[in-house]
């Protein structure tokens, strides 16, 4: 198979991918799987999703670094514009909680802290959608790298937004808010650290202790919890409770290290197999 046929294969495989949750979501909702309250089941189900799909598309850079496969490059855009389509739908899904009274959506917008963040992060995640183009990239040239910089605080601005909004139960959200700190370490952190094992060691600690930090500060500040409750709760493991965020992220990370050194071995135990076969079947001069 040749590298253009991979490309067109990933490309396919990834906008199947990306589909799949809309299918999916739109199927329960017809069948009458998200009853009793679809419209708040499909609201929260295309914002997880676009959460899922923005930090998927901020792992790509250093995905396409660690395991050495610069095809990886040619999905990121298409994972960015998925993000910026389930936040799309997200935010008409609320439109059509509010039954289409733009009025009403508006005021909830400005009134609502949760809300206003949400639409910021929406307004910043359809500009990069937009610009993604390599129309707009000769167009915009060297301010487009400067507009696309927006992605970060956007992403920051979604987990945010994704904590206020799960209210009591942010699991899911410290799991996420550890994640992208460890995407983010990744491209703070020296270049010569980022594809050592040393590097990746340091990721995980940083991140693991940001997604405890994160619960703990949120539970006793918004909950009023005892915030040595929450690290008690890190340091030991409950399987009736299930896993803490912390956990998540260090296993997580930890998973990462596997399959670096799992596809480091492959490409090795390939350039010792290809120089076997060419040392046996190129004769000695």
């Amino acid at each position: 198979m040749t590298a253009r046929q991979k490309i067109f294969w990933l490309r396919l495989a990834t906008l199947i991918g990306l589909c799949l949750p809309a299918v999916e979501l739109a199927w329960r909702w017809y069948t009458g799987g998200l009853e009793p309250r679809p419209v708040t089941a499909a609201t929260h189900a295309t914002g997880d999703w676009a959460v899922i799909f923005l930090m998927l598309s901020l792992a790509m850079t250093p995905a396409r670094a660690l395991f050495d496969w610069m095809p990886l490059i040619h999905i990121r855009r298409r994972i960015g514009v998925a993000a910026a389509c389930y936040a799309g739908a997200h935010f008409l899904i609320y439109v059509l909680d509010q039954k289409w009274n733009l009025i009403v959506v508006a005021t909830e917008i400005a009134k609502r802290f949760y809300l206003t963040i949400g639409f910021v992060a929406l307004l910043a995640l359809v500009a990069l959608a937009v610009t993604s183009t390599d129309g707009w990239q000769k167009r915009l040239r060297r301010n487009w790298k400067r507009l696309h910089w927006l992605i970060y605080p956007a992403a920051f601005i979604a987990i945010i937004h994704f904590f206020i909004q799960s209210k009591v139960k942010i699991g899911e959200p410290a799991f996420t808010a550890g994640l992208f700190t460890w995407l983010m370490l990744w491209r703070v952190m020296p270049a010569k650290l980022r594809t050592r094992y040393t590097g990746l060691a340091v990721l995980a600690i940083s991140a693991t202790l940001a997604a405890v930090l994160f619960e703990t500060a949120w539970y006793g500040l918004v909950n009023g919890i005892d915030p040595a409750r929450v690290l008690m709760a890190n340091l030991t493991i409950d399987f009736d409770i299930g896993l803490r965020p912390a956990h998540k992220v260090l296993i997580a990370s930890l998973l990462v290290m596997l399959l670096v050194a799992i596809r480091r071995l492959s490409l090795a135990a390939n350039k010792l197999w290809t120089r076997r076969y060419m040392q046996s079947t190129i004769p000695a001069p």
